[in-house]
């Protein structure tokens, strides 16, 4: 297993400075980070390392596990961690940390273009102006996309179907790109994840129903009349 140099105290002040500037952020996912965090620390700071649901949920304190898995997708969307989720009941998901702590002073901010690279990170320093970064990202027109083939770009890169972005373009397409008809979108990107963490959703819900729909078939009463299917 491969370790990682974490300075523990300059990876938690930097990436708490990076917290209070996020207006995304609720305590829900701080606690479910913190939790990460604590057990990423207990395996010694490895390059990646597996989690077991219930043990996240009970460290952060969440009770629903729809609220956990919501959390978790958005702080892997916004490049806080990367979640690679596990359908096998028994491995876990995998999660990599990035590391926000430096020894020369400086936050590591994980970058959207280079979550692929060897770190996944992109140097900023701490000292830069907060106005700076916040001019830079409003010279960038994100309250919507040039064209639909933008946005098929975009969901392929989520490694979601050209379908789903079809109908995610077609909507918003056809109220104004405004939420609800009324406000006006401001990052059509993060609109769109929304659309994918929602899918998702749908997608698990849909996936209990039909797993508590084929139980309640096997279920066997003393007035069951075999000559009905199962």
């Amino acid at each position: 297993m491969v370790l990682e140099q974490v300075n523990y105290i300059k990876h938690l002040n930097a990436v708490f400075l990076q917290f209070s500037k996020d207006g995304r952020l609720n305590p829900t996912h701080i606690s479910l980070y913190v939790a990460l965090f604590q057990l990423w620390n207990n395996y010694h700071f490895p390059m990646d390392f597996y989690i077991n649901r219930e043990e996240a949920m009970l460290f952060s304190k969440i009770g629903s596990k729809t609220t956990y898995h919501r959390c978790i997708k958005e702080l892997h969307h916004w490049k806080y961690l990367l979640y690679e989720p596990s359908h096998n009941p028994f491995k876990g998901s995998r999660i990599k940390m990035f590391n926000f702590g430096t020894s020369d002073g400086q936050a590591l901010y994980p970058s959207r273009n280079n979550i692929g690279t060897s770190n996944g990170q992109a140097l900023v320093s701490i000292n830069k102006p907060i106005q700076t970064v916040r001019n830079n990202i409003n010279d960038i027109k994100l309250d919507q996309p040039k064209n639909e083939n933008e946005v098929i770009d975009f969901f392929e890169k989520e490694h979601w179907p050209e379908l789903e972005a079809k109908k995610f373009y077609n909507h918003y397409q056809g109220i104004g790109w405004k939420v609800g008809g009324k406000t006006k979108i401001v990052d059509w990107q993060a609109t769109a994840r929304n659309w994918i963490l929602k899918a998702d959703e749908l997608k698990e819900e849909k996936t209990m129903v039909t797993v508590s729909q084929n139980t309640d078939n096997l279920k066997i009463s003393s007035n069951k009349n075999y000559n009905e299917p199962l």
